[in-house]
């Protein structure tokens, strides 16, 4: 009989982590589902994820998480890097200690799981890793220059990597949602409008609100399944791709960075938030 893949996601406790864990786990797959909320980790413990309370940015936590797949299952097919956060407010305005905790969740914390399976998946022949990303690796707005320089290096640092890997049959991909309805949006507007809603850019701040609440509750936005099935996809590809956009808003946005010259892409940015 064929052995049953296992998975480590992270950020597992909600939205497109929790919805991931629960599509692998429908799927056949062990699934170690990680966040720092024990509760609701609990709740998928019946649905067939195995709970791991962790808190990504520290080091001995990571170590341990790992540590512990190995022991139980021996090996680990695929690492899913979801947990991350959106904090969001003009350069002038966010403290540094709020930047510096945002590198540190969305590319720090990630590139430090990374180290510790790397040694194990290539111990067992290959292995899978997929990095959440965003629209925001490609593309820039006002009032979110710490997202969006966490995601763009989080690009470049998969990109790297995956060449690095060449021949260890490890692959990498990049995920790259667009307008999801989260819990995501509601903390990266909380923190837009506690930085910047008043001062100086007050006036953005508040149209950029209004465009943001417009888009999650439009046609345009899509629910965490949509990018769980794109993350499977990937994980299940026998080539999978470097980066997958998803869903249609995604791509629509990826292609008219890449055609558009950057004056009229930031015309059409600025119409829109400014």
């Amino acid at each position: 009989m064929d052995r049953k893949r296992v998975a480590l996601v992270t950020g597992a406790s909600a939205g497109i982590g929790r919805a991931t864990a629960l599509a692998l786990s429908k799927r056949g797959w062990i699934v170690y589902g990680a966040a720092r909320r024990s509760s609701l980790l609990e709740e998928l413990a019946p649905q067939g994820v195995r709970p791991v309370v962790l808190d990504v940015t520290q080091s001995l936590a990571r170590q341990a998480a790992i540590e512990r797949i190995r022991q139980e299952e021996g090996r680990l097919e695929a690492l899913v890097n979801n947990a991350g956060y959106g904090s969001f407010g003009s350069l002038e305005e966010v403290p540094l200690e709020e930047a510096r905790r945002q590198l540190e969740v969305n590319l720090l914390a990630v590139a430090g799981l990374i180290q510790e399976v790397l040694p194990l998946m290539r111990q067992q022949g290959g292995g899978r890793i997929v990095n959440l990303s965003s629209v925001a690796g490609q593309i820039y707005a006002p009032l979110g220059g710490w997202y969006f320089a966490s995601k763009h290096a989080l690009e470049g640092l998969s990109d790297s990597l995956r060449l690095e890997l060449k021949g260890q049959n490890i692959k990498v991909s990049l995920i790259e949602p667009g307008i999801i309805r989260s819990q995501w949006s509601d903390l990266a507007l909380d923190s837009l409008q506690r930085y910047s809603g008043s001062g100086p850019y007050a006036g953005v701040c508040q149209r950029t609100l209004k465009f943001f609440r417009w888009m999650y509750a439009s046609p345009w936005s899509s629910t965490p399944e949509t990018i769980a099935r794109v993350i499977v996809r990937a994980l299940e590809s026998k080539y999978p791709k470097a980066r997958y956009a998803a869903p249609l808003d995604a791509k629509l946005m990826l292609i008219l960075k890449k055609y558009l010259p950057d004056w009229a892409f930031e015309l059409a940015v600025r119409a829109l938030t400014t």
